[in-house]
């Protein structure tokens, strides 16, 4: 089973790489609100398809919601459900 603790940081990577496309270098910690931190909505589908890519999974249709991607802790909990079943 995936340990959402090591998750946490390659997330972290992918949202930094995200946002660096936008000219926004910041930190952005695990319940930060990754639309405030300045994703936008395509952002937010493109970091679906890199957490897949990244993790080689493939969520469900349904888990593929921007309320599952709001925060890098909500992400780590969703791979950790993937992983397990």
């Amino acid at each position: 089973m995936l340990d959402r603790r090591d998750s946490s940081e390659p997330i972290a990577a992918l949202v930094r790489k995200l946002l660096a496309k936008r000219g926004i270098a910041r930190t952005v910690g695990r319940d930060d609100d990754l639309t405030a931190c300045g994703l936008s909505s395509l952002d937010t589908v493109n970091l679906m398809l890199a957490v897949e890519a990244e993790f080689d999974v493939k969520f469900a249709d349904a888990d593929m919601t921007p309320a599952n991607f709001r925060s890098i802790a909500r992400i780590a909990a969703l791979l950790e459900r993937a992983s397990s079943e």
